[in-house]
């Protein structure tokens, strides 16, 4: 299925006045995370998250890579490993996964109490409830938000928004349009 867009304006790109076809996309197909060591990371990510491994990679003798399987609605997960990257990305964000609710997102906090991992609390945001500050073996950060009907107020689900200064303390400004 295709959504046609009419008069889409956008400053600077010859194609401004012509109408727009949108493809139709069905979510993310999975994430790739760069690690150090995939037995390690493979084992965190079953023990801590749900995950299964469902797929090795193997390239001659090594095992460079799992794909991970989830049985209750997480995004497949891919481990490659690739030491150098892994290390140039630890500390950031790497990903950002949905929970159902502020429930679903107050469970999880209590199974990583259970399973002895360090996280941040359960906060509002202006665009849900946030479960930051989870860290895998190799120091990407996890963050969760719910992604169901308490997101966020209704009247802004359709509209654009600026969210200025990001995080527990931001707010929401509504647009009219938002061109980038």
């Amino acid at each position: 299925m295709r959504v046609r867009i009419e008069g889409w304006q956008s400053p600077g790109f010859a194609w401004h006045s012509c109408p727009v076809t949108v493809p139709a996309l069905d979510g993310i197909h999975h994430l790739k995370v760069h690690v150090t060591d995939v037995r390690r990371s493979a084992r965190w990510y079953r023990r801590v998250l749900g995950y299964r491994p469902m797929i090795e990679f193997v390239e001659g003798d090594r095992v460079v890579g799992y794909g991970l399987d989830h049985s209750n609605g997480g995004t497949l997960l891919t481990l490659r490993l690739d030491p150098e990257q892994a290390a140039k990305t630890a500390g950031w964000v790497y990903f950002e996964m949905g929970a159902r609710d502020k429930s679903a997102l107050e469970d999880l906090a209590r199974h990583l109490d259970e399973c002895g991992e360090k996280h941040g609390p359960v906060v509002q945001t202006p665009v849900g409830w946030l479960l930051p500050g989870l860290f895998d073996p190799d120091g990407h950060e996890m963050r969760f938000y719910s992604s169901g009907l308490d997101t966020a107020d209704d009247n802004s689900r359709d509209r654009p928004c600026r969210i200025h200064d990001a995080g527990p303390s931001a707010w929401i400004e509504q647009l009219e349009t938002l061109e980038p």
